[in-house]
């Protein structure tokens, strides 16, 4: 009896995409608001290279210039290059922006998951302070930090406006985190943690805090647009960065308003980058978020 053989059939697995590929070709919005985030980044670590004149010099022959091939946006009522003072205040509105959304966020993350795990009356404490600092605006909570602390610079970044700015996101992260936290807390998975008798430590850091990672970092990066806003709002204010310091929010307050009708671009160009800074972080954050999400993830 002939046997007759079967031809082995082979399967050929799909390569995966990188994370940042399938990131860019499912996400393309976002992935166009990182490139701006990238360019601004960029341009803020070499501004000594991009800009073409020092944002601290003073040029009374050249004041109020309008946008020409030597000052491509003008210069202000100091004579002092706009485009130049734009690039170094990107330094600015990035450096307080990703250390106050870093500060409120860690923090808030920290005290949503505690106040899940551990429920009960400290749960409904927690709660009451958070239900009390949302009450607040946001604007009023950061100007009375601002207010109550003062200033403190530490290698020229004012600590205390960090303080300020972060201390309005922490309610927020943590409502969100203890959502996600409660429900992991009541997976199986936590319950047999405790019967082998590990200690709360270990089953916060090794089982809980690793399945709010992707709640944290969404609310990290949309914070960091509130916070380049907020910081220009408290700078407008005369609250925040001060100067000869070049800041945005700086920018558009003093002599830009004074002269908003005779030198228009005094105003336009610094609200320009604090629309495109916040609309690019916006758009990264909420891609980020759908990426993130398994339920609609592609």
């Amino acid at each position: 009896m002939a046997v007759t053989s079967i031809p082995a059939v082979t399967y050929r697995v799909p390569k995966r995409r990188h994370p940042v590929m399938a990131f860019i070709v499912h996400q393309p919005l976002g992935a166009l608001g990182l490139l701006v985030i990238i360019v601004m980044c960029l341009a803020a670590a070499f501004a000594n290279l991009v800009a073409p004149y020092d944002p601290l010099t003073l040029d009374y022959a050249q004041l109020l210039a309008p946008p020409s091939w030597s000052h491509p946006l003008g210069t202000d009522s100091y004579g002092r290059d706009v485009f130049s003072r734009i690039i170094y205040g990107a330094r600015t509105a990035l450096a307080v922006g990703f250390l106050s959304s870093i500060l409120g966020s860690t923090l808030g993350a920290i005290i949503g998951v505690a106040s899940a795990y551990f429920g009960g009356r400290t749960d409904l404490v927690i709660q009451r302070i958070m239900d009390v600092l949302l009450s607040f605006p946001i604007i009023v909570l950061a100007l009375t930090v601002v207010a109550v602390l003062g200033k403190n610079i530490i290698l020229g970044i004012d600590i205390n406006l960090i303080i300020a700015i972060g201390v309005p996101m922490v309610p927020k992260v943590a409502r969100v985190v203890r959502s996600s936290a409660l429900a992991i807390r009541e997976l199986p998975y936590i319950d047999a943690a405790r019967a082998a008798g590990f200690s709360h430590t270990r089953i916060i850091f090794r089982h809980i805090v690793p399945n709010v990672v992707a709640p944290y970092l969404i609310m990290l990066t949309a914070f960091v647009a509130q916070a380049i806003l907020l910081e220009a709002s408290l700078s407008f204010l005369g609250l925040g960065v001060t100067e000869p310091t070049p800041a945005w929010g700086l920018m558009l307050s003093g002599a830009a308003i004074d002269f908003y009708q005779s030198a228009p671009w005094m105003i336009i160009f610094p609200g320009v980058a604090i629309s495109l800074a916040v609309f690019a972080f916006n758009l990264f954050g909420d891609s980020l978020r759908d990426w993130l999400d398994p339920k609609i993830k592609l």
